[in-house]
């Protein structure tokens, strides 16, 4: 398991979210983007989450809407690498499938697209 600093962690995946596409991520409003040790049941097995309600499925949605979050979980991707590259792509595909949930693609279609 490779170790690495909350910070460190924090600034690997702002590093990589600078290298996604902009058309993937000029459609992302009122969305932060959060790092956290684990998910709040402690398990190793989720690596990130999308806390939000899809864009196929907002109604009316506007001002004064608290943020939707994208959630990456340092522990468990840690826990499933052996080095830094290892590292840059398991968050590049956990960005890429959570985002993937904030424009309303389920975890079927990622599957097929390779992404899950």
């Amino acid at each position: 398991m490779l170790t690495l600093s909350h910070d460190d962690f924090e600034r690997l995946v702002i590093d990589q979210l600078d290298l996604l596409p902009d058309d993937m991520v000029d459609g992302l409003e009122n969305v932060i983007f959060v790092v956290e040790d684990r998910p709040e049941d402690g398990t190793l097995d989720t690596l990130g989450l999308y806390d939000g309600v899809a864009l196929t499925e907002r109604g009316q949605y506007g001002f004064g809407e608290m943020p939707d979050r994208i959630i990456l979980f340092r522990e468990p991707l840690l826990a499933i690498v052996e080095d830094l590259d290892e590292l840059r792509d398991e968050v590049h595909v956990t960005l890429v499938h959570e985002i993937a949930h904030f424009y309303g693609i389920d975890d079927d279609r990622l599957h097929e697209l390779g992404w899950a």
